[in-house]
């Protein structure tokens, strides 16, 4: 018999007994945690008071909320949902691929240190984290704090660190508001995944030189120590790594890659100064430029998990893949090279690398979006699934379910209802009433404070972000200004007269119930939704954007605006129509995605 075949049997009769339950794993990530309910270890501030609960709550401001690509409050609530659901599902194995805290700070590790271990007792679910470019915010502890606390008279509160920090009065002063470095997060979070657990059948890091046939738990936990984990990130500069690999559950090798690449920005500063680190959201391009032993030692994990019978799940914050379903192109033509986040997007070096490797099925967050992207290199295939974020739109999780070495399937559970999602919205009401008051500011929509769930609390929190910033931030003020105005048969008629659209059978009018604005929300939902955004964009209006990417692609006029206008088309139709993002079966040996 064929080596490669007989090791292939092997591995499936290991890992998939005959009547053995396929091995299930759930990703819930970028759940940026905070403590609505926890408390400082040194004041005794612990919050305002909810008058609807009549409980202290330490939450951040609305208005900071619908400025940020992601919810500070809410997603608590959404958290404990996905844990209870994933619980009812009997699933036992979670991982987190970064960002499960808001900024590492050390009440908000407490918090989800506490809860975490609640439901390893209560339903015996192990979990497996990983870190990201919000845990730690660099790679050693750092003074630092929020301005936009809210206050009991509706008025942003200031939490900091240390004194001269505040931006504004009133302010609390509390250490556990600082940004914890690695050395914080590991002694806080160590049983879930950093450190070996004597349940694990294998753990190791990419700093441990020993071979599996040779593991043993009193070794691994000297090598978990933080002193064994630390590299150069450049000649000097030394700072740690909490990559490890470990088997849960027979046959399976989880691999927490850890993708923070803190560059020094002063070569002449001291190594240990923390804020001498620029951040770590590019992700992937800085791997392969200062941490490329990430990439030998994926080459020796998928080595030694062949010759072992094992199948390897990699799991890091930052995508592998672009993840803009081809439109990145476009985008950039667009907006340029700054804008739409485009410089998070993996150079396509990054999935070669780490395909060549051999890794071949890795989950990913960061970008707050649902998503997913294959690549081959000739025999050589890795599939990137993008792991939404309970505090986005759309708010859901991932179940991966390994029916064998080669076939698996993926599941997004969307958390369309939340239970207590709306506990906060007395506070809010005040905040909003203090707001009125201030005529130069603009004012968040308080019709979101009337959303019936979860799912539509987070589509408004998309809707009021990119009124809020998307747009200002990212689109030519001239554009959007002749933009907006249009309808959508207006849009029509720029490309098409009448007696042209009679002939080709459309109805303009059918168009005017649309506005310009709305292409950009839905465009923006497609981004963040993938496929799931369908369900929240009548489908009239679907068709009808299909048929103005198809004419204003066949459009050869030279105006700029409708160059403009081409492109935005051309971005809708490319992400409206990527890879599978939904349900789906990963199958290996044809080196497809197939829609379930």
């Amino acid at each position: 018999m064929n080596k490669g075949i007989f090791l292939f049997l092997i591995s499936s009769l290991v890992l998939f007994p005959a009547q053995q339950k396929p091995v299930q794993i759930a990703f819930l990530s970028d759940v940026h945690f905070q403590d609505l309910y926890g408390h400082f270890s040194d004041h005794d501030f612990k919050g305002i008071i909810n008058p609807q609960t009549g409980k202290p709550t330490i939450l951040r401001t609305m208005d900071a909320q619908l400025h940020s690509t992601r919810i500070f409050n809410e997603n608590y609530f959404a958290f404990l949902k996905a844990l209870d659901d994933i619980a009812a599902k009997g699933i036992t194995i979670v991982a987190m691929p970064g960002d499960f805290s808001d900024d590492g700070q050390a009440y908000n590790l407490r918090g989800l240190h506490r809860i975490l271990d609640q439901y390893h007792k209560k339903y015996g679910i192990n979990f497996y984290i990983t870190t990201g470019n919000h845990d730690p915010v660099g790679p050693f502890r750092q003074d630092a704090g929020k301005d936009d606390f809210l206050g009991e008279d509706g008025n942003p509160v200031g939490i900091y660190s240390r004194e001269k920090l505040s931006k504004i009065k009133p302010e609390i002063i509390t250490k556990d508001i600082a940004e914890s470095g690695y050395l914080e997060i590991l002694e806080e979070l160590k049983n879930f995944g950093f450190y070996p657990k004597k349940g694990d059948i294998y753990w190791s890091t990419p700093f441990d030189s020993i071979l599996y046939k040779y593991y043993s738990f009193a070794r691994a936990v000297q090598n978990a120590d933080y002193s064994k984990r630390m590299y150069e990130v450049s000649e000097g500069f030394s700072v740690p790594d909490l990559s490890y690999v470990v088997e849960p559950v027979k046959g399976v090798w989880l691999m927490a890659i850890d993708g923070n690449t803190y560059i020094p920005k002063n070569f002449k500063e001291h190594s240990g100064d923390p804020t001498n680190y620029q951040g770590a959201g590019i992700g992937y391009n800085h791997v392969l430029t200062h941490k490329k032993y990430l990439i030998d030692w994926g080459k020796k994990i998928t080595r030694e998990a062949k010759i072992n019978g094992k199948t390897v799940i990699a799991f890091t914050h930052y995508p592998m893949i672009d993840f803009n379903d081809g439109a990145t192109g476009e985008i950039k033509k667009l907006l340029g090279e700054k804008k739409w986040q485009l410089e998070r997007v993996p150079d396509e070096e990054v999935a070669k690398a780490f395909a060549e490797a051999g890794l071949q099925i890795h989950f990913a967050g960061h970008m707050h979006i649902n998503d997913t992207g294959i690549r081959v290199f000739g025999d050589h295939t890795l599939v990137n699934v993008q792991v939404p974020s309970l505090a986005a739109y759309v708010p859901a999780y991932k179940i991966l379910t390994i029916h064998s070495p080669q076939k698996m399937e993926v599941q997004t559970e969307v958390l369309n209802t939340v239970p207590r999602f709306d506990e906060l919205f007395p506070l809010y009401e005040k905040e909003y009433e203090t707001l009125q008051k201030d005529k130069t500011k603009i004012i968040w929509d308080k019709d979101i404070l009337q959303s019936k769930s979860y799912r539509d609390f987070m589509l408004f929190h998309l809707k009021e972000l990119v009124r809020l910033r998307m747009i200002p931030n990212d689109w030519p003020k001239d554009f959007i200004e002749k933009a907006e105005k249009l309808n959508g048969e207006e849009l029509l008629l720029l490309i098409q007269n009448r007696s042209q659209l009679k002939e080709r059978g459309i109805n303009s009018k059918a168009f005017s119930k649309w506005n310009f604005n709305d292409v950009l929300l839905d465009l923006y939902k497609f981004q963040s939704a993938d496929e799931l955004a369908k369900t929240d964009i009548p489908k009239e209006r679907l068709r009808q954007y299909q048929a103005l990417e198809k004419l204003f692609e066949e459009n050869q006029s030279q105006d700029f605006f409708i160059i403009q206008l081409k492109s935005v088309f051309k971005i809708l139709s490319l992400l409206s129509n990527g890879d599978p993002a939904d349900h789906f079966e990963i199958d290996l040996e044809s080196q497809e995605i197939r829609r379930l």
